[in-house]
Protein backbone atom coordinates (compact mmCIF):
# COMPACT_ATOMS: atom_id res chain seq x y z
CA UNK A 1 0.00 0.00 0.00
CA UNK A 2 1.57 3.29 -1.11
CA UNK A 3 1.75 6.14 1.38
CA UNK A 4 0.79 9.65 0.38
CA UNK A 5 3.28 11.60 2.45
CA UNK A 6 6.68 11.17 4.13
CA UNK A 7 7.54 14.53 5.69
CA UNK A 8 4.23 15.92 6.96
CA UNK A 9 4.63 18.96 4.66
CA UNK A 10 1.71 19.49 2.33
CA UNK A 11 3.84 20.54 -0.64
CA UNK A 12 6.03 17.44 -0.79
CA UNK A 13 7.52 16.65 -4.21
CA UNK A 14 8.44 13.12 -5.23
CA UNK A 15 11.07 12.66 -7.93
CA UNK A 16 12.33 9.72 -9.99
CA UNK A 17 14.00 8.97 -13.33
CA UNK A 18 13.83 6.38 -16.11
CA UNK A 19 16.44 5.08 -18.52
CA UNK A 20 19.59 4.95 -16.43
CA UNK A 21 20.54 1.47 -17.58
CA UNK A 22 19.90 2.06 -21.29
CA UNK A 23 22.52 2.01 -24.04
CA UNK A 24 20.77 4.72 -26.05
CA UNK A 25 18.51 7.71 -25.60
CA UNK A 26 18.06 10.18 -22.76
CA UNK A 27 17.62 9.81 -19.03
CA UNK A 28 14.16 11.26 -18.29
CA UNK A 29 13.29 12.59 -14.84
CA UNK A 30 10.02 13.77 -13.35
CA UNK A 31 8.87 15.51 -10.17
CA UNK A 32 5.30 15.52 -8.86
CA UNK A 33 3.43 17.24 -6.01
CA UNK A 34 0.15 15.47 -5.27
CA UNK A 35 -2.89 16.81 -3.38
CA UNK A 36 -3.55 15.31 0.03
CA UNK A 37 -6.69 13.50 -1.21
CA UNK A 38 -5.01 11.92 -4.26
CA UNK A 39 -5.88 8.32 -5.04
CA UNK A 40 -5.88 5.96 -8.00
CA UNK A 41 -6.25 2.21 -7.68
CA UNK A 42 -3.63 1.50 -10.37
CA UNK A 43 -0.83 3.69 -9.04
CA UNK A 44 2.30 1.69 -8.25
CA UNK A 45 5.99 1.64 -9.11
CA UNK A 46 6.00 2.03 -12.92
CA UNK A 47 8.17 -1.09 -13.32
CA UNK A 48 5.31 -3.12 -11.82
CA UNK A 49 2.75 -1.75 -14.29
CA UNK A 50 1.97 -2.73 -17.85
CA UNK A 51 2.50 -0.13 -20.57
CA UNK A 52 -1.28 0.13 -20.96
CA UNK A 53 -1.74 0.93 -17.24
CA UNK A 54 1.06 3.52 -17.30
CA UNK A 55 -0.58 5.19 -20.32
CA UNK A 56 -3.90 5.24 -18.45
CA UNK A 57 -2.29 6.77 -15.35
CA UNK A 58 -0.31 9.52 -17.06
CA UNK A 59 -3.20 11.87 -18.00
CA UNK A 60 -4.83 11.25 -14.61
CA UNK A 61 -1.63 12.22 -12.76
CA UNK A 62 -1.16 15.28 -14.97
CA UNK A 63 -4.77 16.39 -14.42
CA UNK A 64 -4.82 15.83 -10.65
CA UNK A 65 -1.29 16.74 -9.50
CA UNK A 66 -0.86 20.13 -7.86
CA UNK A 67 2.27 20.49 -10.01
CA UNK A 68 4.55 18.30 -12.13
CA UNK A 69 7.68 18.67 -14.24
CA UNK A 70 9.45 16.37 -16.72
CA UNK A 71 12.98 16.84 -18.06
CA UNK A 72 15.19 15.10 -20.60
CA UNK A 73 18.96 14.70 -20.22
CA UNK A 74 20.24 13.63 -23.63
CA UNK A 75 22.86 10.99 -24.36
CA UNK A 76 25.67 13.54 -24.91
CA UNK A 77 25.09 14.93 -21.43
CA UNK A 78 24.92 11.42 -19.97
CA UNK A 79 28.35 10.74 -21.55
CA UNK A 80 29.70 14.05 -20.28
CA UNK A 81 28.37 13.94 -16.71
CA UNK A 82 28.09 10.14 -16.08
CA UNK A 83 24.69 8.54 -15.66
CA UNK A 84 24.28 9.16 -11.92
CA UNK A 85 25.05 12.90 -12.22
CA UNK A 86 22.81 13.09 -15.31
CA UNK A 87 19.96 11.52 -13.30
CA UNK A 88 20.41 14.02 -10.45
CA UNK A 89 20.61 16.93 -12.94
CA UNK A 90 17.38 15.70 -14.55
CA UNK A 91 15.61 15.51 -11.19
CA UNK A 92 16.77 19.04 -10.32
CA UNK A 93 15.46 20.35 -13.66
CA UNK A 94 12.09 18.69 -13.22
CA UNK A 95 11.79 20.16 -9.69
CA UNK A 96 12.67 23.56 -11.18
CA UNK A 97 9.72 23.24 -13.56
CA UNK A 98 7.21 22.84 -10.73
CA UNK A 99 4.80 25.75 -10.59
CA UNK A 100 4.66 25.41 -6.79
CA UNK A 101 7.79 25.56 -4.64
CA UNK A 102 8.05 22.26 -2.72
CA UNK A 103 8.58 22.38 1.03
CA UNK A 104 10.22 18.95 1.03
CA UNK A 105 11.57 16.56 -1.64
CA UNK A 106 11.52 12.77 -1.53
CA UNK A 107 13.84 11.03 -3.98
CA UNK A 108 13.80 7.48 -5.31
CA UNK A 109 17.14 5.77 -4.63
CA UNK A 110 20.03 6.61 -2.34
CA UNK A 111 21.87 9.44 -4.15
CA UNK A 112 20.89 13.08 -4.52
CA UNK A 113 22.38 16.56 -4.24
CA UNK A 114 20.55 19.26 -2.28
CA UNK A 115 18.23 21.35 -4.43
CA UNK A 116 18.35 25.01 -3.45
CA UNK A 117 17.68 24.97 0.29
CA UNK A 118 14.78 22.56 0.30
CA UNK A 119 15.15 19.63 2.71
CA UNK A 120 15.12 16.19 1.08
CA UNK A 121 15.18 12.49 1.85
CA UNK A 122 16.41 9.68 -0.40
CA UNK A 123 14.29 6.50 -0.17
CA UNK A 124 15.48 3.18 -1.61
CA UNK A 125 12.62 1.64 -3.63
CA UNK A 126 10.69 4.83 -2.93
CA UNK A 127 8.62 4.29 -6.09
CA UNK A 128 7.06 1.27 -4.39
CA UNK A 129 6.45 3.15 -1.11
CA UNK A 130 5.24 6.70 -1.82
CA UNK A 131 2.59 7.91 -4.26
CA UNK A 132 4.40 11.04 -5.45
CA UNK A 133 7.55 9.06 -6.34
CA UNK A 134 5.43 6.38 -8.05
CA UNK A 135 3.62 9.11 -10.01
CA UNK A 136 6.98 10.63 -11.01
CA UNK A 137 8.19 7.19 -12.13
CA UNK A 138 5.09 6.77 -14.32
CA UNK A 139 5.61 10.17 -15.97
CA UNK A 140 9.35 9.64 -16.50
CA UNK A 141 8.79 6.19 -18.01
CA UNK A 142 5.91 7.14 -20.32
CA UNK A 143 7.64 10.27 -21.63
CA UNK A 144 10.84 8.32 -22.24
CA UNK A 145 9.05 5.41 -23.94
CA UNK A 146 7.24 7.85 -26.22
CA UNK A 147 10.55 9.46 -27.18
CA UNK A 148 12.20 6.08 -27.87
CA UNK A 149 9.26 5.10 -30.11
CA UNK A 150 9.73 8.36 -32.01
CA UNK A 151 13.46 7.82 -32.65
CA UNK A 152 12.75 4.17 -33.49
CA UNK A 153 11.22 5.44 -36.72
CA UNK A 154 14.59 7.00 -37.59
CA UNK A 155 16.61 3.84 -36.78
CA UNK A 156 14.16 0.90 -36.91
CA UNK A 157 16.92 -1.73 -37.02
CA UNK A 158 17.56 -1.36 -33.26
CA UNK A 159 13.88 -1.99 -32.39
CA UNK A 160 13.77 0.75 -29.76
CA UNK A 161 9.97 0.74 -29.84
CA UNK A 162 10.24 -2.62 -28.07
CA UNK A 163 13.50 -2.60 -26.09
CA UNK A 164 13.43 1.18 -25.36
CA UNK A 165 17.22 1.29 -25.58
CA UNK A 166 17.89 -1.30 -22.86
CA UNK A 167 20.78 -3.76 -23.45
CA UNK A 168 18.76 -6.66 -24.82
CA UNK A 169 20.45 -9.35 -26.88
CA UNK A 170 18.63 -8.04 -29.97
CA UNK A 171 19.78 -4.45 -29.34
CA UNK A 172 23.42 -5.53 -28.90
CA UNK A 173 23.20 -7.68 -32.03
CA UNK A 174 22.00 -4.63 -34.00
CA UNK A 175 24.94 -2.56 -32.65
CA UNK A 176 27.31 -5.31 -33.72
CA UNK A 177 25.75 -5.42 -37.18
CA UNK A 178 25.01 -1.73 -37.90
CA UNK A 179 27.35 0.15 -35.54
CA UNK A 180 26.13 3.01 -33.36
CA UNK A 181 23.82 5.97 -33.90
CA UNK A 182 24.01 9.54 -32.57
CA UNK A 183 21.55 8.38 -29.87
CA UNK A 184 23.89 5.77 -28.37
CA UNK A 185 25.77 6.54 -25.15
CA UNK A 186 29.42 6.27 -26.09
CA UNK A 187 30.63 6.06 -22.48
CA UNK A 188 28.63 2.85 -21.96
CA UNK A 189 29.86 -0.66 -22.64
CA UNK A 190 27.75 -1.10 -25.75
CA UNK A 191 29.25 -4.46 -26.61
CA UNK A 192 31.33 -6.76 -24.41
CA UNK A 193 35.04 -5.84 -24.72
CA UNK A 194 34.37 -2.95 -27.10
CA UNK A 195 34.55 0.77 -26.61
CA UNK A 196 33.52 3.49 -29.06
CA UNK A 197 35.57 6.36 -27.63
Amino acid sequence: MLQLNFSGYQLEAGTDEAGRGCLSGPVVAAAVILPKDFEHKLLNDSKQLSEKKRQELRPYIEAHALAYGVSFVNQEEVDELNVLQASIAGMHRSIQQLTLQPEFIIVDGNKFKPFERIPHQTIVKGDAKFMSIAAASVLAKTYRDEYMEKIHREFPQYNWQKNKGYPTKEHREAIRQFGITPYHRKSFKLLPRTTFI
